[in-house]
């Protein structure tokens, strides 16, 4: 949907913005024999991979797949292994697409960029391009090119040579990137296409189907938000003897010190039955203490 389009082009912009500035403060090729590589790829694929982490971990859509699953109820949810198995298989796969949108995106700049890519593959240009001289051995070859992203460390008689290695390795670099790009489009509309041809669903019904999942979504948020506010002020009501906003407040209760200590802390879910929990401690002191403590009337009057 357009929310999903918008969603992914702000993430890109952002992945493109977040690389400039990273690039401009942290990036300085060492321009030493076995270090390039590593910092090279270093900055390639790591931001690259936590990227992708983050990508999953903020996809609600992760979250309701994999919560619960231990749940003894799961097996009486859901009995039928092999649609259950499909529908995983089918939303994996939605949270992948939207998680490689910030990763691709980050690779693809930093390749069509090139420093990275310059950086990691300089001592490993071929001999025809260096245009350095053959007779040096090849521990001593590897280290000048290792020095041509650095311009400062490269002797004058060899400033041509660098000048082509660079270029070569930028249009390597610029190659690939755009290569990327091309794979990732083709790729995406093809599976539009293909979820497109086996849906069930006309191309209006599709829409309706659409926009039905997401306006039940915004009223179930909506309805659970006053449900539990609701459900929560008749635990504080219990606890203080009001809830806040309460006009004409008579009395307040005052708890007792064993109350205190009995919400306070830290707690998990509980299980009080076959079909309930208690959310929270002062939800559990509620359900199992009566309400008959110490109140204190309060005057009103200024």
């Amino acid at each position: 949907g357009k929310e999903v389009v918008i969603a992914n082009a702000v993430i890109a912009m952002l992945t493109i913005g977040g690389q400039q500035l990273f690039s401009f403060f942290t990036f300085s090729c060492p321009c030493h024999v076995g270090q390039n590589l590593i910092y090279g790829l270093a900055f390639l694929g790591a931001p690259a991979l936590i990227l992708l982490v983050l990508g999953y971990a903020l996809n609600n859509q992760t979250w309701r797949l994999v919560t619960g699953k231990s749940s003894p109820l799961q097996e009486e949810i859901s009995p039928n292994r092999s649609l259950q198995c499909k529908l995983i298989c089918f939303v994996l796969c939605s949270i992948t697409g939207r998680a490689l949108v910030a990763p691709v995106t980050w690779l693809a700049v930093t390749l069509i960029n090139g420093s990275y890519y310059v950086c990691a593959m300089s001592e490993y240009v071929s001999v025809d391009y260096d245009g350095a001289n053959h007779n040096v051995t090849a521990s001593e070859q590897r280290r000048m090119l290792a020095e041509f992203p650095c311009s400062q460390l490269v002797p004058p008689e060899l400033t041509r040579a660098r000048d082509e290695v660079i270029l070569l390795l930028r249009y390597q670099s610029q190659v690939a990137g755009w290569l990327l790009i091309a794979v990732v489009v083709i790729t995406v509309f093809l599976s539009y296409c293909l979820a497109s041809c086996f849906s069930p669903l006309s191309f209006l019904h599709f829409r309706y189907w659409s926009s039905y999942v997401h306006n039940e979504q915004q009223l179930f948020d909506e309805a659970a938000d006053q449900h539990s506010r609701l459900y929560a002020m008749q635990h504080v009501r219990k606890f203080f003897g009001f809830v806040p906003g309460s006009e004409n407040v008579k009395e307040i209760r005052i708890p007792s010190l064993r109350e205190w200590q009995a919400i306070s802390g830290l707690a998990f879910l509980k299980r009080v039955d076959k079909e309930h929990y208690d959310y929270s401690l002062l939800h559990d002191w509620s359900l199992r203490e009566p309400a008959d403590r110490k109140y204190l009337k309060t005057d009103e009057d200024p």
